[in-house]
């Protein structure tokens, strides 16, 4: 018999609304899994974007106030699709109410804030997991598989990258990703949460970085101005970091927001003693894969299939594997296992810290201009 859990969303942009449209999609790709989210509430800063997708999605209730979320007992797990520096006290609140936590990535402004939610989320034993969706891609899962497996042998090298050019144009407006009061960083936190946590996730712990950063567009459209008035962007456009693993395997991050060319290039290659892997989500469907010993040189295409992640939930064949927004229901069905106690929720606030820390890291490398430890993390 399912399980029904009250759902209260907090910020319902295009995010907040992945999130609602996932939850419904839960049972439904998932007949075996014991729960029924159920849309209690949701919660917006801007009124009639609350309302509106309060009707549309099927949440019985909406609110400007996101407290109201918190405080309705029948709502037992909080999803979090704010912009940053609303994270820390939604988390701080939803932690004391005892309610369950989904919060998107960066998990707060800066790796202080990370913190501050980690201490709230472990002293009040609740669950908690953070949106770095992309470790469910199928073919991903695999690639993790193998590593884990010992299929590549010694890990030796690790690129990682996240490029977009959906911020090339400084005619976009000055919105809150581009300020710090909001945002906090800017590609470090956006994009190199993504890029370090998949690393982490690949090859280890992280244990040093060298790092810099740039911002191109230093200027942009005030959002409110009809008149072209624009206002300065104070956090990163880029970062490039040279990182060294805790097993000895080097590498290099690098993310970029307003890079021309690619349009949403997450991607990485691994290298081992005894074999390779490189995934690029612009082919979200593809690994790459080279394995010393075979017959052929080189690298060899392999379609996501059953038997990689959860790919079979969605597609019984191979090559034709879930989508991007399929993501975020594998993402919130093992959440809500976890909740369950049927699972444990990963990635988690460990997770969040970990990156966190490498983020804290690659800061004060721009300060000093030189090698940083990562430290604490878990």
């Amino acid at each position: 018999m399912r399980r029904t859990i009250g759902v209260g969303s907090i910020g319902v942009g295009g995010e907040g609304q992945n999130i609602a449209r996932a939850c419904r999609q839960v049972p439904l790709w998932f007949p075996e899994a014991n729960v029924e989210p159920r849309l209690i509430s949701c919660a917006d800063s801007v009124a009639p974007l609350a309302e509106e997708v309060k009707d549309r999605l099927g949440f019985e209730k909406w609110s400007d106030r996101w407290m109201d979320v918190i405080e309705d007992p029948a709502v037992e797990v909080v999803m979090v699709a704010t912009p940053n520096d609303v994270h820390l006290e939604v988390a701080r609140a939803a932690a004391a109410a005892g309610k369950h936590l989904f919060c998107e990535k960066p998990v707060g402004r800066g790796p202080d804030e990370t913190v501050a939610i980690g201490k709230a989320v472990r002293g009040a034993g609740i669950v908690f997991m953070v949106g770095y969706n992309f470790r469910f891609v199928p073919v991903v899962e695999h690639a993790r598989d193998l590593i884990r497996a010992g299929g590549l042998g010694e890990l030796t090298h690790y690129r990682g990258r996240y490029f977009l050019d959906y911020d090339s144009e400084s005619k976009q407006p000055l919105s809150w990703r581009y300020r710090e009061e909001a945002s906090g960083y800017g590609a470090l936190a956006d994009l190199m949460s993504h890029v370090a946590d998949m690393a982490m996730s690949l090859a280890g712990p992280i244990e040093r970085v060298v790092a810099n950063r740039k911002t191109f567009v230093t200027e942009r459209r005030l959002e409110a101005s009809e008149m072209g008035e624009v206002g300065p962007v104070d956090n990163d456009d880029y970062v490039g970091a040279l990182v060294e693993f805790s097993n000895g395997a080097m590498g290099t991050l690098e993310v970029c927001r307003t890079i021309q060319g690619p349009t949403n290039e997450h991607g990485f290659e691994v290298n081992g003693t005894e074999g390779s892997v490189k995934w690029n989500l612009e082919r979200f469907n593809e690994l790459q894969v080279d394995l010393k010993g075979s017959e052929e040189t080189g690298y060899t295409q392999v379609f996501s299939a059953p038997g990689h992640g959860d790919h079979g939930a969605f597609n019984a064949g191979a090559g034709l594997g879930p989508g991007l927004r399929d993501l975020k229901t594998i993402e919130l069905h093992r959440f809500f296992r976890a909740v369950l106690g049927e699972a444990e929720p990963v990635p988690g606030i460990a997770e969040a810290l970990a990156v966190a820390v490498v983020q804290r890291a690659m800061a004060r490398s721009w300060e000093s201009d030189g090698w940083e430890g990562v430290e604490g993390g878990q």
